[in-house]
């Protein structure tokens, strides 16, 4: 929850939500606040797409998909985690299109 005259943080004190700038002395009941002061989370995608439609141009191996068996997917690498760590393998099943990776 943010203060509507100088958009710091408000914290909470004595049942009330408090600014700590200093000059701005802004406080509300926790019950009272305007929905300009809280700021609504955004809505994360559940699903995404990690390998585009146009596989043509990735390279192919040999790698069993794990839901059709087939024995070929194409591939490419990713740093989906921090830079000390190791790349993430995604594979992508040419028969059932089928992504997992691998890390």
């Amino acid at each position: 929850m943010f203060c509507p005259k100088c958009s710091t943080l408000l914290y909470p004190e004595d049942g009330k939500m408090v600014c700590r700038k200093e000059g701005c002395g802004y406080s509300c009941d926790i019950g009272n606040l305007s929905e300009k002061s809280v700021r609504k989370p955004k809505k994360e995608k559940s699903d995404f797409l990690v390998l585009d439609e146009i596989t043509e141009t990735l390279p192919e191996t040999t790698i069993q998909c794990p839901e059709c068996d087939n024995n070929r997917a194409y591939w490419m690498m990713r740093q989906t985690r921090a830079a000390d760590e190791p790349t993430t393998r995604i594979y992508r099943c040419t028969k059932c299109h089928h992504t997992w990776r691998e890390f």
